[in-house]
């Protein structure tokens, strides 16, 4: 079947979605054809979030159709959606981990295996495995989700979306919200394997800020810019650097990193380790962290380096070794200790550990240094008000106003909360903890270039990145980890940067 023959199974007509002060979405038409998978791109903010609430039936358009194989219907809902064959496989997982894997994949659909309000466990795990053989993943369904890894709980998720197959009345499309955020890449390769495999049952919307990936496993794409369709393409007719133009306005440049802006660090040392272990973690680390230094630490998941960015913010403290923090021997116990000693964290979770969602902006940013403006026990408000203007602005951070609640912004912003906060603590350690994950590459650059700014001021930074890539650009001075231990350290200049066959050969 051509390309233009084939079959739509899902389509938007003209949408228009508003919300106070906000035109999400403008005029959007988008079609989804039987056995494609479309890729969706777009800066933060750009509407994607809002389209996909639309299409999971959780937000209805204020103008506009949605056809379902050529007809007009109504979303009503995210459990309306599922029965007419649209499920979601979610960015942060849905699956309740103290729950089975059949427990999970059946959840909200127990009935048909009770009776007399007795569940027949044997055929809903009967079930659930044969949903499971669907995407070759062996696991036994009675496990708990909680024993399993991260990827195959996305396996999961995805199994369980296949189940609207049971009582769908036509070819199903699922909602891929950045399934890969936080997957290694090969489980990665494996998550698309499956998704192919899978396009004779089903078509796919793709989501997620990383271009290469959304060129890899996708047939056409959607490009969105402040809330309105600009693009429609063959994925095989674009690259990288044509969809970063489409979606920022300006082609991705070679200083990508801002490497011209990197300064040489300064003689000051302010952090300094020594022989610092972790138990069943790490051992042994040693090195010098200089004001205004960005070093990156780089190795896969389990190598330590995680754990050792979280004992230097004091969520895990080391068990033997020392830690001297502007030449002051400490064992740090908690995040508080940390603070006190002028670290900051910018976490990969900013939404759970960074910011109190549920808070106004100006809150956030005042939170770490509330004591510059406490009078007897009281919050001097216009005080507050002035240093979150001040920092909005130097920051640029795009929101409505310094009251706006933080759970309204987009990623990119709400990052630049996060470091707004420690610079008005007054820092001097910045810990990055993979600070672009979930951000377009315009709001990457941003981010960038603020790093680059504070460093200039003297900030040191220790990062830890979800790409060698990103640690290689920004860092002064590198690190590799594997096994819990340090293999190899090189320096990093603009212009003598090492490459990632390098750095790769001492992480496996």
């Amino acid at each position: 079947m051509s390309e233009g023959s084939a079959e739509s199974v899902l389509s938007l007509v003209n949408v228009h979605k508003r919300f106070p002060g906000v035109h999400a979405l403008k005029n959007v038409s988008i079609e989804v054809r039987r056995g494609e998978v479309i890729g969706l791109v777009g800066e933060n903010g750009a509407g994607k979030s809002t389209l996909m609430k639309i299409l999971s039936g959780v937000y209805q358009p204020d103008t506009g159709s949605i056809k379902i194989a050529g007809q007009a219907t109504q979303l009503e809902s995210a459990a309306d959606a599922n029965r007419k064959g649209i499920g979601m496989v979610f960015q942060e997982q849905s699956l309740l981990t103290n729950l089975t894997v059949g427990e999970n994949i059946y959840l909200g659909n127990e009935a048909q295996f009770t009776r007399f309000g007795i569940v027949n466990w044997k055929a809903l795990y009967t079930a659930a495995s044969r949903q499971l053989e669907k995407i070759q993943v062996d696991v036994d369904p009675s496990l708990r989700a909680d024993d399993l890894d991260f990827a195959t709980r996305q396996m999961v998720e995805l199994a369980k979306a296949l189940t609207l197959e049971e009582h769908a009345s036509d070819h199903l499309v699922i909602l891929l919200d950045e399934p890969t955020s936080v997957l290694e890449q090969a489980e990665i390769d494996v998550l698309f394997a499956r998704v192919r495999s899978l396009k004779s049952r089903a078509s796919f919307i793709f989501v997620s800020h990383r271009l290469d990936e959304v060129l890899d496993l996708s047939d056409r794409i959607y490009v969105m810019k402040d809330g309105a369709v600009v693009a429609d393409l063959v994925a095989a007719n674009a690259d990288v650097n044509t969809l970063h133009h489409l979606m920022v306005g300006r082609s991705l440049q070679s200083d990508y990193y801002r490497e011209p802006l990197q300064k040489p660090y300064r003689d000051e040392v302010v952090l300094e380790v020594d022989g610092l272990s972790l138990d069943h973690a790490y051992k042994n680390i040693g090195f010098k962290l200089h004001a205004g230094e960005i070093l990156g630490i780089a190795g896969v998941i389990g190598s330590g380096r995680e754990e050792l960015a979280r004992t230097l913010v004091g969520f895990a403290p080391h068990s033997s070794g020392s830690l001297r923090v502007l030449n002051r021997e400490v064992h740090l116990m908690s995040p508080a200790e940390a603070v006190d000693m002028g670290i900051g964290y910018i976490p990969r979770e900013r939404r759970v550990e960074g910011l109190v969602l549920f808070l106004p902006v100006s809150a956030n940013i005042t939170l770490a240094g509330l004591e510059k403006l406490t009078r007897h026990g009281l919050i001097d408000t216009r005080e507050e008000r002035l240093l979150a203007t001040r920092w909005v602005e130097r920051l640029r951070i795009r929101t409505p106003s310094i009251n706006t609640l933080c759970l309204n912004l987009s990623g990119g912003n709400q990052q630049k909360v996060v470091l707004a906060k420690w610079l008005n603590a007054n820092v001097r350690i910045l810990i990055l903890d993979h600070p672009t994950r979930g951000l377009d590459v315009g709001a990457k650059e941003e981010v960038y270039e603020l790093v680059r700014a504070v460093t200039s001021e003297g900030v040191a930074v220790i990062l830890t990145s979800d790409t060698l890539e990103e640690t290689i650009g920004l860092s002064h001075s590198l690190l590799v980890m594997r096994d819990g231990e340090i293999t190899y350290r090189a320096d990093s200049e603009p212009g003598n940067k090492p490459s990632q066959i390098e750095i790769i050969g001492h992480m496996v």
